[in-house]
């Protein structure tokens, strides 16, 4: 899973202030490999640098780059859920856990 955004963006200090630590202590994440994706100016967590090694194939996937906190769940490379904003949230986590069964 990859959590796109940064510091300057308000939606995203919003979701770490109300979701971040549930998450942590959640069952599902132990089950993930977890990214964040941040720039310190989240208009530019779509550039290339910020993605090194495994991720930037995952960046040329992402069809309109822009917004923030985006989620993406990722499997076998592939880009599977792609959700855009805090109140996807729940939908980002339906679907992990419609994947992990």
């Amino acid at each position: 899973m990859i959590l796109i955004g940064g510091p300057d963006c308000p939606p995203c200090v919003r979701w770490k202030h109300e979701y971040l630590a549930a998450w942590l202590a959640s069952p599902e994440f132990r089950q993930v490999v977890w990214e964040e994706v941040e720039a310190a100016r989240f208009r530019e967590a779509y550039q290339e640098r910020y993605w090194p090694g495994d991720l930037a194939p995952i960046l040329a996937q992402i069809p309109r780059k822009s917004g923030a906190p985006r989620f993406l769940i990722v499997q076998a490379g592939r880009i599977v859920s792609n959700h855009l904003g805090v109140s996807k949230w729940a939908s980002t986590l339906d679907d992990l856990r419609n994947l992990l069964g």
